[in-house]
């Protein structure tokens, strides 16, 4: 295996949005990373309806032109890294919505976090957790949340988010992290073995 591919996926499509200031700055701390190669996957470039498919995408593939090509760039992906805010204590709704969409293609890889709002968006992570297990990720447990302290300091520019030395301590945990599960889960994943053995 060469490098990792990690999409990194930027988890609100709302105007003047906070997460490309905090997805710029984990694209540089990536670059600390040779062994990964970081992709955008903005969902701003995947206008996808509402769900509203006949068969879920576990079954068949959707109808739905952007979801398809949601689907094939998390295919070719290692891992991911979501870059979420926190809506009423979840995830925003374009992120659920375009899970939803997928499924095989996120099969048996690693998913990391970066949070940022109330919490440090922490009680949204937690429910995405629970929606990545659903769809056979491997959460990680290392994240980066930044606070409403840091996170307003940044958005009224009084200060950058690499000024915080806590949170580029954070990013390079959950980077060697991700990089050590996306590694073995992609030989697992290309082992020839299609299922897990019983326990018995």
């Amino acid at each position: 295996m060469s490098q990792i591919r990690i999409g990194i996926v930027i988890s609100t499509t709302r105007e003047n949005r906070f997460a490309d200031k905090p997805t710029q700055w984990l694209l540089k701390q990536i670059e600390n990373h040779p062994e990964l190669s970081a992709e955008l996957l903005d969902l701003r470039a995947f206008p996808m309806p509402f769900f509203d498919e006949q068969t879920a995408p576990a079954y068949a593939p959707p109808r739905c032109e952007a979801a398809r090509r949601w689907a094939a760039r998390i295919a070719k992906m290692d891992g991911f890294i979501f870059v979420t805010a926190e809506y009423n204590r979840s995830i925003p709704a374009v992120l659920k919505n375009a899970l939803d969409y997928a499924y095989q293609e996120f099969n048996r890889k690693p998913a990391a976090f970066l949070g940022y709002g109330g919490v440090g968006a922490a009680r949204a992570i937690e429910q995405l957790r629970l929606i990545c297990i659903e769809l056979q990720l491997a959460p990680l447990r290392n994240a980066v949340h930044i606070a409403m302290e840091q996170y307003l300091a940044v958005l009224n520019a009084e200060r950058q988010i690499e000024d915080f030395h806590f949170l580029n301590t954070s990013a390079l945990s959950m980077l060697r992290d991700l990089s050590w599960w996306a590694r073995a889960l992609h030989v697992a994943r290309n082992d020839g073995a299609t299922s897990v053995p019983d326990a018995g």
